[in-house]
This record gives C-alpha cells, sequence and structure tokens, in this order.
C-alpha cells in the first residue's frame, strides 16, 4: 500500500545528470526511485554478494556498469546504500566523466562518506532528500494516528500494536546499523544514555551541560553525537531568531526536534489518547515542524526556520524567512486570549508580514491582526505556497 502513495518529492533529472537521494531509514527511497526510474538498473548493496565484491576491490564495481546493456546506459543507473562502500564514488566519478553515463545514489546518511574524504562528486550531483509522509500525500491524514504512529509510511499504515513494536525496532536497528557497525562512536554505552536523554529533551532548547552530567560524559561530545544524530538525518537543528542584538532575546540555545513524531514518542513512551493537554500540545508542534521541514526542502525554497524566546519566557514557535512569518502552535477547542501574547510581543518588535497561530479550533478567526487558522487550512495554505 504504502508503494501506491504518490510522493511529493520529484526528481526531474535533466539527461546526464546525476543525483544524491538522502532520506533517513525506510521513509521510502527505494520505492520512490522503483516509481522515478523503473527501467534503471539497480546495485544495491545491501547484497551481501555485492557488498563484500566491491568492498574488496571498488573496481569491480566499474566492470559490473560497463557491462550493462546499451540501454540500461542511457538511464539513470540507481545505486542504494552508496555509504556501505564509499571507495565507489571514485569509479562512479569516472564513469560519469568517461563514460558519460549518469547515477542516482540513495541513502541514509553521509556522514560516514564525509567523515572518510570520500568523494562526493563534486558538485555534479544534485542533491534530494526524502522525508517522512505529509500531509499532502494523505489526503484523509488521520491526526491522532500520525502522531502516535509517526509518518515513516510502513509505521503509519500499520495496525496500532504492529506500529508500537515496528517503532521499537527501528530505534534498536538505528543504534546497531547506522552507529555501531558504521563505527560512528567509540563508547556506544555514552551514546545509548544520550540517546534516551534525547527523546526527553526533544523540542526543547538544548542544554548540552546538563545532558552531559546526567550521560556521564563533557559537553563537547554531547555536541559531536547531536552532530551525528543530524549527519544521520534523525534530527535537526533550529536555532533561536535574532535580527538585532538584545540582552532580552535569547540568541545562542538550539531547539532539537527528531525527524518524526512517532520516533519522538517511542524514545519518551508518549502516548496521545485524546487530542488535548500538554503531551499533545508538544507532539502537534513537532508536526507542524514536520511539515514546514518538509515544504521547504520539496519546494525548494531557501527561507529559514528559527524559534524565538526572550529571557522572561515569551517564545514563538517558529519564525519563517527573515522574520516575515510569526507561527505559534497551540492546542484547545477555543484559544484563550493570553496565549497570544507572544505572537503580540514578536509582531510589536518585528513587524512580520503574517502573524499566525495554528490550532484545533474548528474555525478560522482574526483577532487584532493575528490569523487563528485550523491546522488542515493552514496546510492547505502551505503546500499551495500561499504561506511563504
Amino acid at each position: 500500500m504504502a508503494d501506491a502513495i504518490a510522493r511529493m518529492l520529484k526528481m526531474d533529472l535533466t539527461p546526464g545528470q546525476s543525483a544524491f537521494l538522502w532520506g533517513a531509514r525506510k521513509t521510502g527511497k527505494t520505492s520512490l526511485l522503483r516509481q522515478l526510474f523503473p527501467q534503471s538498473a539497480v546495485f544495491d548493496f545491501l547484497q551481501t554478494d555485492l557488498y563484500l565484491a566491491c568492498l574488496k576491490r571498488p573496481m569491480a564495481f566499474r566492470e559490473y556498469v560497463l557491462a550493462l546493456p546499451a540501454e540500461k546506459k542511457e538511464l539513470p543507473i540507481v545505486v542504494d546504500e552508496v555509504q556501505k562502500v564509499p571507495a565507489v564514488l571514485d569509479e562512479i566519478h569516472w564513469l560519469i566523466e568517461h563514460e558519460k553515463l549518469s547515477f542516482v545514489l540513495c541513502g541514509s546518511s553521509a556522514r560516514k562518506l564525509k567523515r572518510g574524504h570520500a568523494n562526493m562528486l563534486g558538485g555534479r550531483a544534485w542533491r534530494f532528500e526524502l522525508f517522512p509522509l505529509v500531509s499532502r500525500e494523505l489526503p484523509d491524514l488521520d491526526l491522532q494516528r500520525a502522531l502516535n504512529q509517526g509518518l515513516i509510511p510502513s509505521h503509519y499504515l500499520a495496525e496500532p500494536r504492529s506500529a508500537h513494536r515496528s517503532l521499537k525496532a527501528y530505534l534498536q536497528d538505528y543504534l546497531k546499523q547506522e552507529v555501531m557497525d558504521e563505527g560512528l562512536v567509540r563508547n556506544m554505552p555514552a551514546f545509548s544514555r544520550f540517546f534516551d536523554a534525547v527523546g526527553f529533551s526533544h523540542g526543547e532548547m538544548v542544554n548540552y551541560a546538563n545532558i552531559a552530567r546526567d550521560c556521564g560524559i563533557d559537553a563537547k561530545t554531547v555536541k559531536e553525537y547531536y552532530q551525528i544524530l543530524v549527519d544521520t538525518l534523525l534530527g535537526t537543528m533550529v536555532e533561536p531568531f535574532s535580527r538585532r542584538q538584545s540582552r532580552q532575546v535569547i540568541t545562542k540555545t538550539p531547539k532539537f526536534y527528531l525527524f518524526d513524531v512517532g520516533v519522538a514518542n517511542t524514545m519518551c513512551g508518549r502516548n496521545i489518547a485524546q487530542l488535548r493537554g500538554a503531551e499533545f500540545g508538544k507532539a502537534f508542534e513537532h508536526f507542524i515542524f514536520m511539515e514546514l521541514h518538509a515544504y521547504r526542502s520539496y519546494a525548494e525554497k531557501e527561507f529559514r526556520i528559527n524559534y524565538w524566546r526572550t529571557k522572561t519566557g515569551a517564545e514563538v514557535d517558529f519564525i519563517l524567512g527573515e522574520g516575515e512569518i510569526a507561527l505559534e502552535v497551540k492546542s484547545g477547542e477555543q484559544v484563550r486570549n493570553d496565549e497570544l501574547s507572544s505572537l503580540r510581543a514578536f509582531a510589536a518588535e518585528y513587524k512580520p508580514k503574517r502573524t499566525i497561530l495554528v490550532g484545533t479550533e474548528a474555525l478560522a478567526r482574526k483577532v487584532g491582526d493575528i490569523e487563528i487558522i485550523p491546522w488542515r487550512a493552514f496546510l492547505e495554505q502551505l503546500w499551495n505556497n500561499e504561506i511563504v
């Protein structure tokens, strides 16, 4: 059923153009490539015989490609799990330059390639990223299901009990396949403790010192561990917004959002029993961030996503662009007037073009210059290019 979902990512390659496709595990990269390049030759480094042959002798990859029928060489050649054998990138570079072939190189992390100084093709390959499912791909999206099970295709489409088991296995596989097997860290017990801590600090301002103390490591190591999560596409740092210097505004402490709300729930043992309350509010904010993050990439727009917070506690969840859009996410059948104070404070200081509160109210309304928009209507506007 996941293969039948029309994904938003379009890889419109010009003739002879190569590309990297990155994405966290199980986001649907292989299914998407089957849809987009159904006639292409595929080399999958999850196949043990191919993996070992090219690991021992990277030149073997060139020989396999050169042996392809002429009609296959005219199409982009798909290479899956490319990060497993970094040395083949030199062979791919040679084939691009001398044989004028094109490739689509797919993987879940570029960290191993970059750390090993692998050949990243020097700008010869465009970069694409695939995210979990988004609302535009699911016309009948079930919000409670999405918040509990996440939007990795196989998890969202599964029955709740099966999804829960799959999410637990997913996190275990991440630790083993991405971190342990790839040798990304030396101290796995410390990284495992850090990994547990991330679930509880997710979506909050990152306090490196507190996490370091809880995990028994130093703050520098905590920063390196966060970078591993970013490089392996498991999360994103959101920096504070600061267009001008102010002693009253937090300017140096980022927030960290995991790439999928279901993964976040599993890490911290959270279950959304009803669409209200503090736990729902955190998951709902995360869901809206996922939509903004994916939209920015798929629409190929360069706007920044920041948050704004003062030292007195006023906070706006997301500031888009250079302050043009101030966006707060709130749950509840009726947003109270006092819940608009942070948006009013930001608007008074920075004069955004639009000040928006995304919520679970049934109907849109306007309070002064603040637009209160139901979440479905907001996402419709977002994907219709009406927000940014």
